[in-house]
């Protein structure tokens, strides 16, 4: 199995743009050979926003632009994609997770339960965790705050899932954040795929340093700090010690 993080940093408010980016981007990743390709959490817009006016006519429903433009790479390649985006149901705006299936389907939506402050301007929290049975084994979804939740991991433990796909816009805290990430996910062992925007976004900055963590905690893989990067690991290869 392949897995890759791609490390993006979207132009702010132009989906449009963004989307051909991630199109390229994930396709990349699939003539690779992967398997799943995850991308950051809002990567169709940038993540910093007042209020859910001002994010509205960004946002989209679960099959709506983002799904039309990357359901044929991940068809093409047949990867699986997890793809952070701006969910409207009705009136009510979510920060969630796309997730598509190697056929190109829609294999479901995960909206995110642990809100940042930045968040709590504009989004509902999410209710359910996610997690399928797939050809890579069962993979959940997470979205940057809820690796703060202890019912986060609980639900990966209790849960069995084998894989993660994290999009994040993880902060530039100064602090080492593989370090914090690998502490946060005790005691759940798997793989855990995270990709994280960089540079500023208004008064901001997110640290990039997207990774590959393996079971044991591992970093596989990992990105340059500012840069849009993917990021690719054959998990075989790392059992091999390869």
């Amino acid at each position: 199995m392949k897995l890759a993080a791609i490390q993006y940093r979207p132009p702010k408010g132009q989906p449009v743009s963004a989307r051909a980016d991630l199109v390229e981007l994930v396709g990349q990743a699939g003539s690779e050979g992967a398997d799943l390709v995850v991308c950051p959490e809002m990567a169709t817009t940038g993540y910093v926003w007042p209020d859910a006016s001002a994010l509205l006519g960004h946002a989209e429903p679960a099959a709506g632009p983002t799904f039309e433009a990357l359901s044929p790479i991940a068809q093409q390649w047949q990867c699986w994609v997890v793809v952070g985006f701006v969910e409207r149901v009705g009136e009510a705006l979510y920060n969630s997770a796309l997730i598509i299936d190697a056929q190109g389907g829609l294999a479901g939506v995960y909206a995110k339960v642990l809100l940042y402050e930045l968040d709590e301007t504009w989004a509902l929290p999410g209710k359910n965790r996610f997690v399928r049975d797939t050809g890579l084994g069962r993979l959940s979804c997470g979205i940057c705050m809820d690796l703060n939740d202890p019912g986060f991991v609980t639900h990966l433990v209790e849960d069995q899932a084998e894989v993660v796909a994290f999009c994040t816009n993880w902060l530039e805290e100064g602090i080492d954040v593989l370090r914090y990430w690998r502490w946060r996910l005790q005691p759940w062992s798997g793989w855990f795929v995270a990709a994280n925007s960089w540079g500023p976004d208004g008064d901001i900055s997110f640290c990039g340093n997207s990774a590959i963590l393996d079971p044991q905690g591992r970093v596989r893989a990992l990105s340059k700090k500012e840069a849009n990067e993917v990021l690719l690991v054959d998990t075989e290869d790392a059992i091999l010690g390869n």
